[in-house]
């Protein structure tokens, strides 16, 4: 479980650097877009963010998944 940790570390630090041009970009008071004020009337702007929020959340979960299985593999073959 040793090796995972850092792994895992990697994951995160992956993860949050996908997110910070997100962030920048709300952070941004621009003009909002017509589409975004459609789908926030419509309330369909929850299920993109829900889609998003999924996606996401898969990958993660299969990084960390395949990183467990990577190590398995790894102490098998040295022993």
């Amino acid at each position: 479980m040793k090796n995972s940790l850092p792994n895992l570390r990697a994951a995160v630090l992956l993860l949050l650097t996908l997110l910070l041009p997100v962030l920048h970009a709300v952070a941004q008071p621009a003009e909002q877009p017509e589409m975004a004020d459609t789908l926030r009337q419509s309330g369909k702007i929850y299920v993109v963010v829900a889609v998003i929020a999924v996606v996401l959340a898969g990958l993660l979960f299969f990084l960390v998944s395949l990183d467990r299985r990577l190590t398995r593999l790894e102490k098998e073959v040295q022993e």
